[in-house]
C-alpha cells in the first residue's frame, strides 16, 4: 500500500527488531492515517524536492516494538506521526540538507538533528500531527551516556 507516491506501508513498518522477537508492527487504522499524513506533508515534499531517493530508517513502531528497542514512551512514532530519514542510505543529497530543508519550508511538529555533528546528522526525525504542529526544532545530544534534547 501507498502512503504517498515514493512512500509505501512497508517501507514505515520494516523493523528487523520486529521480526527477530516476533513482535506485530501492524498499524491501527487511526495510526494508518497518521502515517498518509506525514508521508504526504513530510515525506513526499523532501523527496520531491530533491528527486533522490530517502530511506525511511524508522516510521511506525507498535507499543511492543517500542519497548522493545527502549524507545520514549511518548513516542510519536507510536502513533503513526513520524518517521526517521537518512540520505546517507542512497547519497545525493545530506541528512543536512534534508533538515534544513523541512527547517525552512514545511510544516510539522518536531524536527530532531539526531547526533552526528555540526556539519550533519546522522538522521532526521520529523514529526507531523494534522493540527497545531509546534513547529519545534531540538538537537539530540548524549550526556553522560543519555539522549538529550537541545533547542536547536
Amino acid at each position: 500500500m501507498r502512503l504517498s507516491e515514493n512512500l509505501t506501508l512497508a517501507e514505515v513498518t520494516k523493523s528487523a527488531t520486529a521480526k527477530r522477537k516476533g513482535i506485530s508492527n501492524e498499524p491501527t487504522i487511526e495510526h494508518m492515517e497518521n502515517l498518509k499524513a506525514v508521508a504526504q506533508n513530510i515525506f513526499q515534499p523532501v523527496r520531491d524536492h530533491f528527486g533522490k531517493p530517502i530511506a525511511v530508517t524508522s516510521g511506525y513502531r507498535s507499543a511492543d516494538l517500542n519497548k522493545a528497542i527502549g524507545g520514549s514512551s511518548t513516542s510519536q512514532h507510536c502513533k503513526g506521526e513520524a518517521i526517521d530519514m537518512d540520505a546517507d542510505v542512497f547519497g545525493g543529497v545530506t541528512n543536512r540538507e534534508i533538515f534544513e530543508y523541512i527547517k525552512d519550508n514545511l510544516d510539522f511538529d518536531q524536527l530532531i538533528y539526531e547526533f552526528g555533528d555540526e556539519n550533519n546528522p546522522d538522521w532526521v526525525h520529523c514529526s507531523f500531527i494534522s493540527k497545531g504542529n509546534r513547529r519545534q526544532v531540538l538537537r539530540a545530544v548524549r550526556k553522560n551516556g543519555r539522549t538529550s534534547y537541545e533547542l536547536y
